[in-house]
């Protein structure tokens, strides 16, 4: 879907000016996005696996819950939006837990010029996994990994190629919330 976005600054601040995601993605417009990680008591971490259909990182699996914000729309609501939409569970703005605001930029083969400021969230799960329901649009499976699978140097899964750093930040943000 192409949504309309709030363009951002290269410091994170609105401009005022809004672009279609496709427009930013051509034109590596900043523009801000939630990344929800879930998670169990058990030191497990949820992550899905990217539609086949995807334009980036088609099939690799990634962090639980994923999506741009709407123009218009607080950080909050879009992150509770995105949770509802990919994996089927209705939560409310207190279960999230905001750990962090990080600046990307990506320039993927196939054009896409992916500059974002990407909210960071952790969220356990309180139901069980058979509660949740993928979206099957942009969403090929989804699992539950033991929190070590984003330490490993050769997981057993083809993993969003992303910074070590960012991944142990992960880790090391959800083991502090067990």
């Amino acid at each position: 879907m192409d949504e309309l976005l709030d363009i951002l600054n290269s410091n994170g601040q609105k401009t005022g000016k809004t672009a279609l995601k496709s427009t930013a993605h051509k034109e590596g417009l900043y523009h801000a996005t939630v990344h929800v990680w879930v998670y169990t008591s058990d030191r497990k971490v949820l992550l899905q696996q990217r539609g086949f259909n995807k334009e980036t990182y088609p099939g690799y699996w990634d962090v639980s819950v994923a999506g741009h914000i709407h123009a218009g729309e607080s950080i909050e609501k879009a992150a509770i939006r995105e949770v509802k939409e990919e994996i089927g569970l209705n939560i409310t703005i207190d279960q999230l837990e905001k750990i962090t605001v990080k600046k990307g930029e990506r320039i993927h083969a196939n054009g896409i010029v992916d500059r974002e400021f990407y909210h960071i969230f952790l969220l356990k799960l309180t139901v069980p996994f058979s509660f949740l329901k993928k979206q099957n649009e942009e969403v090929e499976s989804i699992a539950l990994f033991d929190f070590q699978i984003l330490k490993s140097t050769k997981p057993s899964i083809n993993l969003v190629p992303n910074p070590t750093e960012h991944y142990d930040f992960i880790y090391n943000n959800l083991l502090a919330s067990v």
